[in-house]
């Protein structure tokens, strides 16, 4: 258990972080729709205004490179102590299907145990994580902390690199820490040390030069629709292997995860097969993996007898640790465009790419995140994949290679982020803030 003092206080200042919180979720900050920008807007006043009255003599609303808003706070540490950068993005995902919401998803509601709401996890929590334990080491603070809340996050960091030209003489730190992912479970807590890299490609299949009856001309002519089908299917082999030519694939430890409680962490329907070869854990950090995201073609209910001159597909690529996310990228590019079927016009449009991210293991700063994440669960923390990217951790690492970098969570399996009725659960959310507080004041012990 978390010594009792600094416990006491996380707990002293946790009803007004919650509060926090829950005023942060009701502003609607969603990054990917630009009628959006007033909301990011209020959201980024809010959070410095948050951290101005958890202590931070220093904070400005910052933009770069046409990005969105973010918010960029120092307070400086005593002499010799290190300074520990604390990251957390205030930007979210769109709410999705609204009916697929038990409450409105920008109103919080908290039943079970758990608050449910867009952000409430995805990553308005980790700028509550931050909070709770500035607020806790009060003016006691033992390390420099300078704390950075992005607003692009969820749209891939688009601005990121002018960000950080412009702005490098301020971030830089000995330990990055961010509060933006997952724990194993309910009651094991968890450092992250290896992110799977992304990217993504719009292909276009074309076979018409106008729509066509289907009775006229089905049959001897192609459909774009269907073409576009069966070049997708050719991403998978008959085992659910991604089956792009020279994608890396590495290991990871199985843990103990089981089918069984993948399926029901992921909501998997019964007589649904998992689908791939290796390890569960490998299968979900170190191999890769292909989804097809969204796909633009006539919706059911206003579908004519009509052969489609085009069809297009946005296809999402999740590349391994130790491979590199551009090569990759153009080998999903070559694979679309030479496995098309009956001679179909494709063209594959490259998106943005996200690096994947191994960590450092077993310096100072690793062992001291263990420490506090055993002290304040109760029990020792495991070592783990995600198989999300998260674009600041690679570019952080690739400009400031000297910091040690620390990715925990305020997240379990039962979150949903990005999905319908995200949910934090308050239990593992109490314990992160504890753990965060510790973490800094081990950090400051390290460091002497």
């Amino acid at each position: 258990m978390a010594p009792e003092p600094l416990a006491a206080a996380v707990a002293g200042v946790l009803p007004s972080v919650r509060a926090d919180l829950e005023r942060l979720v009701r502003i609607p900050s969603v990054s990917a729709d630009p009628a959006a920008a007033p909301h990011l807007a209020a959201s980024a006043r809010e959070v410095a205004a948050l951290l101005r009255d958890a202590g931070l003599p220093e904070v400005e609303v910052v933009t770069a490179g046409g990005g969105q808003p973010a918010v960029l706070g120092h307070r400086p540490g005593p002499p010799g102590a290190p300074t520990v950068l604390l990251y957390a993005h205030h930007d979210v995902q769109p709410p999705g299907d609204a009916a697929g919401w038990d409450s409105d998803p920008f109103e919080p509601a908290e039943w079970d145990g758990r608050l449910y709401g867009r952000g409430a996890a995805d990553d308005k929590a980790g700028i509550a994580v931050h909070l709770a334990a500035l607020r806790a080491h009060g003016d006691r603070l033992p390390v420099g902390v300078t704390v950075l809340v992005e607003g692009e996050e969820e749209t891939g960091s688009p601005a990121l690199p002018q960000f950080l030209a412009a702005y490098s003489g301020r971030l830089r730190a000995d330990v990055l820490v961010l509060a933006d992912s997952i724990n194993w479970a309910t009651g094991i807590p968890a450092l992250t040390t290896s992110l799977r890299g992304g990217a993504n490609v719009t292909v276009e299949v074309r076979t018409l030069r106008h729509a066509l009856h289907s009775g006229a001309y089905g049959g001897p002519v192609p459909d774009a629709l269907t073409a576009l089908c069966r070049l997708l299917a050719t991403l998978h082999d008959e085992r659910g292997d991604v089956a792009v030519a020279g994608l890396a694939r590495g290991s990871a430890d199985p843990l103990d995860l089981t089918e069984e409680r993948l399926r029901a962490d992921a909501g998997v329907l019964a007589g649904v097969h998992l689908i791939g070869t290796g390890s569960l854990t490998e299968r979900l950090w170190a191999h890769p993996a292909i989804s097809v995201i969204g796909v633009d073609a006539p919706p059911v209910g206003a579908a004519s007898n009509t052969l489609l001159p085009a069809a297009r597909a946005k296809v999402s690529l999740r590349v391994a640790p130790g491979d590199d996310a551009a090569r990759a990228r153009a080998a999903l590019v070559t694979h679309l465009k030479t496995c098309a079927p009956w001679g179909v016009q494709v063209t594959a449009e490259p998106g943005g790419a996200v690096a994947p991210y191994a960590a450092r293991a077993g310096g100072r700063a690793y062992r001291a995140a263990h420490a506090a994440l055993a002290s304040a669960w109760g029990r020792p923390a495991v070592d783990i994949g995600v198989g999300g990217s998260i674009a600041f951790v690679t570019a952080y690492a690739a400009a400031f290679g000297e910091a040690e970098i620390l990715i925990t969570g305020v997240e379990d399996p039962g979150t949903r982020a990005h999905g319908t009725n995200e949910s934090l659960d308050l239990a593992v959310f109490e314990r992160a803030c504890v753990a965060e507080a510790l973490l800094l004041r081990n950090l400051a012990a390290a460091w002497r």
